[in-house]
């Protein structure tokens, strides 16, 4: 039997199988307000077969966007757009759908990646951005303000008040975002916190804001609803955040009550150094996997089905996440099921579309 398509867990939530679609931005909101784009991109994936759907990285106040396309969630009408949505989705669909919630810092107020992705100016509609540090992550970039206290205080009760919002919605599992180079993940490299008061420094005071910021949102939601998180485990460059360092922050995230880690890499700096190559992130997710007893996603090049049922098969993950092939091929876990022998759901106005020999597949 499949391993891939066996039922999983994540904290109280069921899900029919071990393929999560992982968060991928859009920018494609309008004033941070779910489009019909959303609307049609959702609509596709929740169809996919996938046992997890997560939303795309949704910032929690409008500075902390990464674009002004940016998908958001801080006041009524940014609720109101998604939870139309959302209703439509899940009205032909019973996916399980998840949200990550985020807060670019430093690489906020850029154009969306198909106008160049540079920074915006402020001529163009750019913004201020905040960091950890007064550090640019490109020299050329405006220098971002370091954030005071009341900053810290401010930016941790929009993540609270984005999560109560999300539940109020309706969504199953909330993400974190602590990874590829946004804000928290500012907090945790010393390549970009060098603070000089509790939040910078050691390891312990550069884990404290993000595991402050985990420790709010899961006081503030049912214990129903998992909250997991989604870190960089190793920026690419010496002297950086690293795999080390990603474990002792599993560690403590799992004694405040996480629900499971996803593990990527990078994104940082623009002096990473990436082996980029097939699975090249499952290790980080194995090594990290081995330390904590949470479950662990990995992700980062898993392609095919047999790559992806071997994953779960050796240890190197609990589940497997799918980004851009997923958006290439939304209909991926339909023919992994085909390529494993093994049954996926879909909607009933699709099951004649088995190709012949795989009469089943679909359920």
């Amino acid at each position: 039997m499949s391993q891939l398509f066996s039922a999983a867990k994540i904290g109280e939530l069921n899900l029919t199988n071990h393929i999560v679609i992982a968060p991928m931005c859009q920018y494609s909101a309008e004033s941070g307000q779910a489009s019909s784009w959303h609307r049609m991109h959702y609509g596709s994936l929740a169809t996919s077969g996938a046992g997890l759907l997560i939303l795309e990285a949704t910032a929690v106040e409008p500075i902390g966007r990464i674009s002004a396309g940016d998908l958001g969630l801080w006041d009524d009408a940014t609720e109101a757009a998604l939870d139309n949505v959302l209703s439509d989705v899940r009205a032909w669909s019973p996916i399980r759908i998840g949200i990550q919630l985020g807060h670019a810092g430093r690489k906020a107020s850029c154009h969306v990646p198909w106008q160049g992705g540079h920074k915006l100016t402020m001529d163009e509609g750019g913004w201020q951005t905040v960091a950890p540090s007064a550090l640019a992550f490109n020299e050329q970039d405006e220098t971002p303000e370091s954030l005071d206290l009341a900053g810290l205080a401010r930016i941790k009760q929009a993540f609270v008040d984005s999560a109560i919002r999300a539940v109020r919605v309706g969504i199953d599992l909330i993400e974190i975002h602590a990874a590829h180079g946004y804000l928290l993940h500012q907090f945790l490299s010393p390549l970009s916190n060098q603070r000089q008061d509790q939040y910078g420094g050691s390891l312990e005071n550069r884990l404290r804001f993000p595991l402050e910021v985990f420790e709010a949102v899961r006081k503030a939601i049912p214990s129903s609803v998992p909250v997991g998180v989604r870190l960089s485990a190793t920026d690419w460059v010496d002297g950086g955040w690293d795999v080390e360092q990603s474990i002792v922050f599993g560690q403590q995230l799992e004694q405040l009550g996480c629900d499971y880690l996803h593990v990527s890499s990078g994104g940082l700096s623009p002096q990473q150094s990436i082996d980029v190559k097939p699975g090249y992130q499952l290790p980080f997710a194995s090594a990290i996997r081995q330390q904590v007893t949470i479950p662990v996603i990995g992700v980062g090049l898993i392609t095919e089905p047999q790559q992806a049922e071997e994953a779960l098969k050796q240890g190197d993950a609990d589940l497997v996440a799918l980004g851009r092939s997923v958006l290439f091929n939304p209909h991926w876990p339909w023919q992994a099921a085909v390529a494993l022998g093994a049954q996926v759901q879909a909607p009933p106005q699709y099951l004649r579309s088995e190709p012949h020999g795989s009469k089943g597949t679909l359920v």
